[in-house]
């Protein structure tokens, strides 16, 4: 028999504990740990909650949990509850896929002012994470900045955009949705470094800005490169340029998402809090390296969003890549019986579904690496252990109930009303 300890319930952590599923069969037991009561991770508080297709993905993990060799420990924190090396005490192996979920710095003089947002935070916020319900972002100016050219910036710009009556069939929290309603935001700017051939937007999520009832993205005709230019780019950048041409001609209306390209941040100024981005205007080289010009203008900003990247936190003990925002590691491995997957391995890159090949590879590894034999205690260990030190689990059928309580107190068109404290998500167990 083989224990594994999968630290993370996002999608890195159960395509893993599929994987392994897949090849012990019943020769494995899996505790997959996570430090909330409820599962899925970036999938529940990452995902925008108007892209509910994306969430189903939770479907084909809830069919892994249910079975009777995976159990989703809840409310149990790794460094708090349990360390590391107790963990390796128990489990043969210790897999962690906990994702990259602190914002990468600007590293700009201003940065620290009130008004200036990490993605993940603001995301968090309107998603309903419990460490985020604090955030209280300031939606009562005219006018935010968004700095990134990746999907998170769309999300968080179309987020900022969408009327109350968009949001149906959303499960944004209910609190975010009342917050954005009183918003007075007339102008979006997205801010990126490099030009449209160089964005790391999808088709699909670029193309959906052309649809919003009251918001139009605005690109300036001069900052497109020539039309046959796009020839060489590959299809999906093709298309999205393609995205990018039609908003140069779009017509305005109340809410304008322009697109600044060329744009390098170098501070964020205001009197006690952010009110401007300096940026300043960038070139290309041959190579496709960026340049200052040293040409500087002003971008007006009463919210600042930075969407430039995220990090792994760190974990006492376990080796990491300062640089790389990750735990180091060699394909996956970072010691005897110690893995990482996901964003946690290679930094956060991909989409939801590259994680599969991560999880199916640690499995491959632990198969050849670790015999069966070893004896260990796994989650009859964890149990004692947490039981000792008055640490109340959740399992999956505990959550279950949770997720029946969210979707009792739905309001009409919304999949469910999401518990955002964890004293709220415990009482439901409760009830």
């Amino acid at each position: 028999m083989r224990h594994i300890a999968i630290i993370g319930s996002g999608p890195a952590g159960y395509y893993t504990a599929e994987a392994c599923q897949k090849l012990f069969g019943e020769a494995v037991r899996i505790d997959i740990i996570d430090q909330l009561p409820v599962p899925y991770g970036l999938i529940r508080f990452g995902v925008a909650p108007d892209h509910q297709s994306i969430k189903g993905v939770a479907r084909r993990y809830e069919a892994v949990a249910l079975t009777d060799n995976v159990r989703f420990v809840g409310n149990v924190c790794v460094g708090r509850d349990i360390s590391i090396d107790e963990l390796h005490t128990l489990y043969d192996a210790v897999v962690l896929a906990t994702g990259a979920p602190h914002d990468r710095s600007l590293g700009i003089a201003g940065e620290d002012l009130p008004g200036v947002i990490g993605s993940a935070a603001f995301v968090g916020w309107y998603n309903g994470h419990p460490d985020f319900q604090e955030l209280a972002p300031p939606l009562s100016g005219p006018a935010v900045a968004v700095i990134g050219m990746g999907n998170v910036a769309l999300d968080v710009a179309r987020i900022l955009s969408k009327t109350r009556a968009e949001f149906a069939g959303s499960d944004i929290t209910e609190a975010a949705l009342t917050a954005l309603d009183r918003a007075t935001i007339s102008r979006i700017t997205i801010v990126g470094r490099r030009g449209p051939h160089q964005i790391a937007m999808t088709p699909k999520e670029l193309g959906e800005l052309a649809h919003l009832d009251r918001a139009a993205p605005m690109v300036e005709p001069g900052d497109l490169p020539p039309a046959d230019a796009d020839s060489a780019l590959e299809p999906g950048v093709r298309k999205s340029v393609a995205h990018l041409r039609d908003f140069a001609t779009a017509a305005p209306k109340a809410i304008t998402l322009a697109f600044d390209f060329f744009a390098a941040p170098v501070r964020i100024e205001g009197d006690g809090r952010a009110e401007r981005v300096i940026v300043e205007r960038t070139r290309l080289d041959a190579l496709g390296g960026v340049s200052g010009t040293r040409e500087f203008y002003a971008i007006p900003a009463t919210m600042v969003v930075r969407c430039i990247g995220y990090r792994t936190p760190p974990i006492p003990g376990v080796a990491y890549d300062e640089r790389a925002g990750r735990f180091a590691n060699q394909e996956g491995r970072i010691a005897e019986g110690l893995y990482a997957v996901g964003w946690a391995r290679r930094g956060p890159t991909g989409t939801i579904g590259t994680n599969r090949p991560d999880g199916i590879a640690i499995a491959d590894r632990i198969g050849t690496e670790i015999s069966g034999g070893s004896g260990r205690e796994g989650r009859a260990g964890l149990d004692r252990i947490l039981s000792a030190r008055a640490v109340d689990i959740v399992t999956f059928r505990d959550w279950k109930r949770i997720e029946a309580a969210e979707i009792a107190r739905a309001r009409a068109g919304a999949p469910r009303e999401k518990f955002t404290s964890m004293a709220a998500m415990l009482s439901a167990l409760a009830e």
